[in-house]
């Protein structure tokens, strides 16, 4: 995919960038962290550019994965660096829109739809309970001050160092060891399996394939013929695969297996809703729990605070009405 020696020196420059665009106490290089990391991303794209051109015509992505990752990196950057949680946030939000786009290219439609839902959703309204409610609100004289874990980053160095470790290596294996993955057949067959428990689907596939000669395998009034007990006709696994057509005029034909198209397979989203609610119900289950907890914990939190400062509230107007010095104050009731 991209040569070793270019990968991983634009893994460290751009490892450098991003500590030097981190917020610290003193003066902040951000600019020169941007322009760093910036450099480390235009050095990878050129390599992966030149390796792309070498194997031929066809290989390019499209301008829309640049465009994606562009603002995906930069949203990922301001995410770690400003030193607001409120604008970290919706770089937040950049971040995760602009990788639904990367996953759309990909056509892994149910990837980019759930991170829109779960994360820029669920997860943000969260981030932002915890950063509303229990924040320190600013005080009369520092309005704007910030808490110094927002002013400067904690153990930069190590951070970034570990990282872009785990970056170099998750690329490293991407590139050497996924072009040689296979699909297990037994996918294939699990995927016919469960597509024989949505007829509906069958039939959608079989309208839009055409035979030898451009005629539809199945009209607008056609439908799957059933048996004596209600269920489908159809065997989808196999060599013997077939599915027998009522058809509008009362006739019965069989779709052999030489006839079935090759898109008669389950599809990205039907195979991840089918993993997920078939076989890890309690996977939902206990991500809404979490979430929620999450929330309450939140709400907790500020509640704390709040009777925190009201008590202090309390406090400050007793002292107020008595001077130390001369006594209870005048107007009281007591001896001039």
């Amino acid at each position: 995919m991209l040569s070793p020696i270019l990968l991983y020196g634009a893994c460290a420059l751009g490892a450098v960038g991003v500590m030097l665009a981190l917020p610290r106490k003193t003066v902040s290089p951000f600019a020169i962290g941007v322009l760093v990391a910036a450099a480390a991303f235009g050095l990878a794209l050129v390599g992966l550019g030149v390796s792309a051109a070498q194997m031929g015509a066809g290989h390019l992505p499209n301008i829309h994965f640049y465009i994606f990752s562009g603002i995906a990196l930069f949203g990922a950057l301001r995410l770690i660096t400003h030193p607001r949680p409120v604008y970290a946030a919706l770089y937040f939000i950049l971040t995760i829109l602009s990788s639904c786009g990367l996953y759309l290219i990909l056509s892994a439609e149910f990837m980019a739809f759930a991170l829109v839902i779960v994360y820029a959703g669920a997860i943000l309204i969260t981030y932002l309970f915890v950063i509303m409610l229990a924040t320190e609100g600013p005080s009369a004289d520092a309005v704007e001050a910030l808490a110094d874990y927002d002013r400067a980053a904690r153990e930069p160095l190590l951070a970034t160092v570990c990282g872009f470790l785990l970056l170099a290596s998750l690329v490293t294996i991407l590139g050497s060891g996924s072009a040689s993955l296979k699909a297990d057949p037994k996918l294939a067959l699990d995927g016919q399996a469960k597509l024989m428990l949505m007829p509906t689907r069958v039939e959608t596939i079989l309208r839009n394939a055409r035979d030898g000669v451009g005629n539809p395998l199945m009209k607008s009034g056609d439908k799957i013929a059933r048996n004596a007990q209600g269920l489908p006709e159809m065997k989808l696994t196999g060599d013997d695969r077939f599915v027998k057509v009522a058809r509008a005029g009362g006739n019965v034909d069989t779709i052999a297996a030489t006839d079935l198209p090759a898109t008669l397979k389950l599809e990205n989203v039907e195979g991840v809703a089918f993993s997920l609610i078939g076989e890890h119900p309690g996977a939902i289950e206990i991500a809404g729990v979490i979430l929620l907890m999450a929330m309450l914990g939140a709400v907790v939190l500020a509640r704390k605070k709040v009777e925190m400062d009201d008590a202090a509230k309390k406090t400050a107007a007793g002292r107020n009405l008595v001077d130390p010095a001369l006594g209870p104050a005048s107007g009281s009731g007591g001896a001039a």
